[in-house]
């Protein structure tokens, strides 16, 4: 499947790094999925200065581009945070490493029959994403509800479904893949979703978010293998992805800039 990845360049224009001369143009390759991150690569490979020029690597999943930068077949990757990052890393001994936060998620709950989570009832049905950095979020936006309660020896952002001391609803929460969220949100009382994904269903969080949350450890990050840090390439990467035409794009979508 990795073989068969085909590397798109970003626009169907030159990007800003080709060289009208003929010279050598140094290609960096970045991986991401959905907008806004897709933007954000498109809008770098445009500023991205001579020399060097942004292929986009588009892929479905959220594992796979780690593996990918792991394996040294790409250069970065646009599709996670940090505290997801982490737990790739500790899970497959890993090395990678953020390079810069770029913008700011607001996640939620949404529910297309409930206007608040009090109005969750009784025996009702919760979906909330199943990696831990993902259920930790959820899981803490509920217990800052008022919806549960966390163990109180529990970091915050840190907890799982085992560390659930009160439950007075007798909610059932499932977890699942990231990519079935969209899908959950057609069947269960309240769904947790990343912004993402909820824009492909005409949700936002300001518009439809039951409970909405925003802390700045859980931004969109530019990442890269531990040992590419500070090279040259992911320099002009690191400029290209926070420039004016970056922030533009990202303020024409709505999305907060982290940088």
């Amino acid at each position: 499947a990795v073989a068969s990845l085909a590397l798109l360049t970003a626009g169907c224009a030159p990007s800003a790094g080709q060289t009208d001369g003929g010279g050598d143009v140094v290609t960096i390759t970045v991986a991401a999925t959905v907008t806004p991150m897709t933007d954000v690569v498109e809008a770098a490979a445009e500023a991205i200065e001579e020399g060097y020029e942004i292929e986009l690597v588009p892929v479905s999943a959220y594992v796979q581009p780690n593996v990918l930068v792991e394996n040294g077949e790409i250069d970065a990757n646009f599709v996670q945070f940090v505290p997801f990052m982490e737990e790739f890393n500790t899970k497959n001994d890993a090395s990678l490493a953020g390079v810069k936060p770029i913008y700011s998620t607001v996640v939620a709950f949404y529910s297309k029959s409930l206007g608040s989570l009090d109005e969750l009832p009784q025996g009702g049905s919760v979906v909330i994403p199943n990696d831990s950095a993902n259920a930790a979020r959820a899981l803490q936006l509920l217990a800052d509800d008022g919806v549960i309660t966390l163990d109180e020896g529990v970091e915050r952002f840190k907890g799982k479904v085992a560390d659930i001391t009160e439950n007075p609803r007798e909610l059932t929460i499932t977890q699942v893949d990231l990519l079935q969220l969209n899908t959950a949100y057609e069947e269960a009382d309240a769904v947790f979703n990343l912004p993402s994904f909820a824009r492909q269903l005409g949700l936002t969080p300001v518009d439809n978010g039951l409970a909405v949350e925003q802390d700045p450890q859980f931004a969109v990050t530019l990442v890269t293998r531990e040992d590419k840090l500070g090279t040259p390439k992911i320099a002009a990467l690191e400029k290209a992805f926070t420039s004016d035409k970056v922030r533009e794009t990202l303020e024409s979508l709505d999305v907060p800039p982290a940088f």
